[in-house]
């Protein structure tokens, strides 16, 4: 959630900060700030909305000045609005602090302040903790620079929550404090200048060296130097990391929304997380980060994944195929359950925790709980440097490239792949034959054309689309792996269109889901060529003679289906453990269409953000 973007150097802070916070604008969209030392003062400008209206703001009036943060929103505490929108101020109105996460025990410091004569002029958590710290701050030696630091690490060390801090003082021209718990905080580093970011995305630009900090971490930058401080230990390491994608990567290029445009970055995306991982001689797939030999492997005895959102429909997907090709057993959870759940884990349970940022709260909660236990944790996400993978035991990059659009599109599938290259190596690990894996092997190579062949037919799925888009409410059905499928069309739909969509496992129809079944609700069956392929025709009568219009995602060369559904969406056929992939794309590329029809905003559906950083 929120996104900061903070500079100090020798060029005009406002732009690199406007054009940083638009880099950010998928982790909130609420409202925007920004802060700039003109070489006097502290001059702020903020307000509700998106970014494009700070940025006209700033125009008509500029703040001029070379160190500067700023902050994009998205609202916890206090309704979006001017004076909830940061930066916020201390109470000698000299510091200022941009702030991502949640301050849980603000209302107390609130009120100890408030005896102490503070007036607060918003109703978030982030000014109380400004206010906390210019408190320190004033009973320090106000000449030295080292007081405001020190001010800072008293005050996060009476603080309980998550934070990604950035603050400036009027006092110290050019120097900027940063510091994280819980919140993604990396220092950016120039030649003559640093910066401080939520993510990657608004440095590029400038520099691909960073710092990826860790919990606890407090840095100091100003101009010409980077200084990393501990809440918790005398020493605080860290290693300035290359970023492997370049500031055209996250460009919007000629797509109108970062959506289509990630969704027809598949085909590429696909053959990353794909490269260097089939082991064509010995017909299997092969991770040189999860560090388990054949022995290793072996020795499982189950798997356990646990994630959020997309990522677990993801997980649940790979739940099936690991089953199928492997024969061990799987179970996925919430992370927002298991951190909270006394679940029980074994030495030979496998475990991964799956996040498209890396630093998705509940999820990053969820590993450190397996870890407090003694077990160890792999994680998948395709972020280098993210806090998962810092802190799993080994992992599985995606190396998908940035993903700004809100919604999930090429994580998904990237993770898809994963699990069903998981499932081709623990299969062959058990047994399963050359033969059947050369099989696996061949379909996943052919994924990125077949990807490629459903994309050409984006302007058919368009049209589907058109005859759909005034729906109040849809049925997702699908069975074994494509039931998850179905549950990720579903949250698609209702992501970016607002349209109210359900999934079930399609036997579960007639268990009183078709109690919803009518002429005004369409319901879209995944029904490939597979060994349900009869039931799911069942299931799409039972639909049909109560009046209500089918969708059916289906395999190519079926005739039959169109005598039966209303509409049909074709994608190639491909091996059983590959076909999900291929079905979720006429999904995405549905569900876009209809919210594009609907006017939404693709990019920035309301009320979301694209890393959930805060619990």
């Amino acid at each position: 959630m929120c996104g900061i973007i903070a500079y100090t150097g020798a060029q005009p802070a406002a732009g690199i900060l406007l054009q940083g916070l638009s880099r950010l604008e998928y982790r909130g969209y609420d409202s925007a700030g920004l802060c700039i030392w003109d070489g006097d003062c502290l001059q702020v400008r903020k307000k509700e909305g998106r970014i494009s209206i700070l940025t006209d703001f700033v125009g008509s009036h500029p703040a001029p000045g070379c160190c500067g943060i700023s902050h994009t929103r998205w609202a916890t505490h206090g309704a979006p609005t001017d004076a909830n929108a940061h930066p916020h101020a201390d109470a000698s109105g000299k510091l200022c602090l941009v702030h991502n996460g949640v301050i849980e025990n603000y209302s107390q410091i609130k009120a100890r302040l408030v005896e102490k004569g503070h007036a607060f002029l918003s109703q978030t958590d982030s000014e109380v903790l400004a206010h906390l710290i210019g408190e320190k701050f004033a009973s320090k030696d106000p000449t030295k620079a080292e007081s405001l630091r020190l001010a800072l690490m008293e005050a996060l060390g009476e603080v309980s929550g998550t934070y990604g801090i950035a603050l400036m003082h009027a006092d110290f021209p050019g120097l900027l404090l940063g510091a994280r718990r819980g919140s993604p905080l990396v220092v950016g580093i120039g030649q003559g200048e640093h910066f401080l970011a939520s993510d990657v995305a608004p440095v590029v630009n400038y520099t691909r060296e960073v710092i990826y900090l860790n919990d606890f971490d407090v840095v100091e930058i100003t101009p010409s130097s980077h200084k990393v401080y501990s809440l918790v230990s005398q020493q605080a390491p860290f290693t300035v990391s290359k970023v492997e994608w370049d500031a055209q990567a996250a460009e919007k290029g000629d797509f109108p929304h970062y959506m289509l445009k990630e969704i027809f970055e598949q085909p590429t995306s696909v053959e990353n997380v794909l490269r260097g991982r089939l082991d064509l001689a010995n017909s299997t797939a092969k991770f040189g980060g999860l560090g388990m030999d054949h022995k290793a492997l072996h020795e499982v005895s189950r798997v356990f994944i646990t994630a959020c959102g997309t990522a677990l429909h993801a997980g649940k997907a790979g739940e099936y195929v690991i089953e199928d090709l492997a024969r061990l057993p799987v179970e996925t959870d919430f992370a927002s359950e298991f951190r909270y759940r006394n679940s029980p884990l074994d030495q030979n349970t496998l475990v991964f925790v799956v996040s498209q940022s890396g630093e998705t709260a509940d999820t990053l909660a969820a590993m450190r709980e397996v870890k407090s236990q003694g077990f160890k944790a792999y994680g998948i996400c395709n972020v280098v440097g993210s806090t998962i993978a810092r802190e799993s035991d080994g992992g599985i990059f995606l190396h998908a490239g940035p993903e700004i659009g809100v919604a999930a599109t090429k994580s998904f599938t990237s993770q898809a792949v994963v699990f069903t290259l998981l499932a081709l190596l623990m299969g062959r690990n058990r047994g399963m034959s050359a033969f059947a894996g050369r099989e696996v092997l061949e379909a996943l190579q052919n994924l990125p054309r077949d990807i490629g062949r459903i994309l050409e037919t984006t302007d058919e799925i368009r049209k589907v689309a058109e005859k759909y888009a005034g729906a109040k409410s849809m049925l997702f059905l699908g069975r074994q792996a494509n039931y998850p499928i179905a549950m990720e069309g579903a949250l698609k739909l209702k992501e970016i269109s607002y349209i109210h969509a359900e999934a079930y496992p399609s036997a579960e129809l007639k268990h009183g889901v078709i109690a919803l079944v009518s002429p005004e609700l369409p319901t879209v069956v995944i029904c490939p060529k597979d060994a349900v392929y009869e039931k799911n025709l069942s299931t799409i009568q039972e639909v049909k003679a109560r009046k209500g219009p089918v969708i059916a995602v289906a395999t190519e060369g079926d005739d039959h289906i169109a005598e039966v559904a209303d509409d049909v969406i074709y994608v190639p056929r491909t091996h059983n453990a590959v076909q999900p992939i291929l079905n979720a794309i006429p999904l995405q590329l549905f569900a876009y269409h209809i919210a594009v029809l609907l006017g939404c905003d693709v990019d920035k559906p309301r009320n979301l953000a694209k890393s959930v950083t805060v619990e």
